[in-house]
């Protein structure tokens, strides 16, 4: 039996070929049979952010290209289908921009081999606007990717909308959300109650911290954009303010209601059956939550006016 090469002895070849393939089944053969694999050390979060940022060094160009494209449609039904050449336009640099420009978006930033149409998205965003739980399955799965590039477009659209029409102001939402409440007549008479507004603090919604079951959060640098809410850093800008304030306030927490002297006058037990009224060390929220519900606040006319993300264990009750 002959020992393996060290990797400093030549080896012969013959002029009919064919040992590079000999030689690539044996390699396959020992790795088989030891268990042995090349591990790949890029993680999946690695290949989202390198996807994310081909696709951001581009859109400005194409929410360019998709403008002109809504631009030049005319809306004329389903496509046919027939084989064709798309030619590029000299100002075009990327190979999304060319598709863009006839009404396709492709699967990859960089090298697409497959584009879809965007009338399809357009469709599929209309239905899961409709019905958040509609799925196709497999091909529902194939366009989360692509669907999130399209809804890029339309947001940064959306955006220079916005900015022409004067509603691109912090509180536009808040004052504008519903013009029942918002809007007034001329000479209307004032109302006892100008706005009803409801909140519920979702506590369903809470979310586990990962450093209670030593996991690690995937890290994603995509940022989700509304003017609903505020951001983290935002937020975070004026969390010593708030607790300087607390430290200041007095700490008697007597929150029961006086006796009354009449004897009369049925109590009032409304606060002892409340819950959030309690003392104040009783309304934080356990530690293993990292978030510990969404707090919404919405009119009478069911539009919602402010969101707020109980971010942190710890934090205070809102009521």
């Amino acid at each position: 039996m002959y020992s393996a090469l060290s990797g400093t002895e030549e080896v012969e070849l013959s002029h009919e070929g064919g040992e590079h393939e000999a030689f690539e089944g044996l390699a396959q053969q020992m790795a088989d049979i030891s268990g042995c694999r090349y591990v790949d050390p890029r993680t999946r979060t690695d290949r989202i952010q390198l996807q994310n940022t081909n696709w951001d060094l581009q859109m400005g160009r194409l929410v360019e290209v998709y403008l002109n494209y809504r631009a030049r449609d005319c809306g004329d039904g389903m496509p046919r289908r027939k084989c064709t050449s798309l030619q590029s336009q000299p100002s075009h640099t990327f190979p999304n921009e060319t598709l863009i420009y006839h009404g396709y978006l492709g699967c990859s930033p960089l090298y697409p081999t497959v584009a879809i149409s965007i009338r399809t998205l357009a469709a599929y965003r209309q239905s899961h606007r409709t019905c958040p739980r509609f799925s196709i399955q497999a091909q529902c799965k194939a366009l989360c990717h692509l669907h999130n590039v399209y809804l890029e477009i339309i947001h940064r659209v959306d955006n220079l909308i916005n900015e022409a029409l004067g509603r691109n102001t912090p509180n536009w939402r808040l004052l504008n959300s519903c013009p029942c409440c918002h809007y007034k007549l001329e000479d209307e008479e004032n109302l006892a109650f100008e706005w009803l507004v409801t909140i519920d603090g979702n506590n369903s919604l809470k979310r586990w911290s990962s450093s209670m079951d030593d996991s690690t959060a995937r890290c994603d640098a995509r940022k989700f954009r509304t003017d609903y809410w505020l951001d983290r850093p935002t937020v975070d800008r004026f969390k010593d303010d708030v607790r300087g304030r607390l430290n200041m306030t007095t700490h008697n927490d007597d929150w029961k209601d006086a006796e009354p002297t009449n004897e009369s006058v049925p109590p009032f037990t409304c606060v002892d059956r409340w819950r959030n009224a309690g003392p104040e060390q009783h309304k934080r929220m356990f530690t293993v939550f990292d978030e510990s519900g969404i707090f919404i606040a919405a009119c009478r006319h069911r539009f919602v006016l402010l969101a707020c993300d109980m971010v942190k264990s710890g934090e205070l009750y809102d009521i």
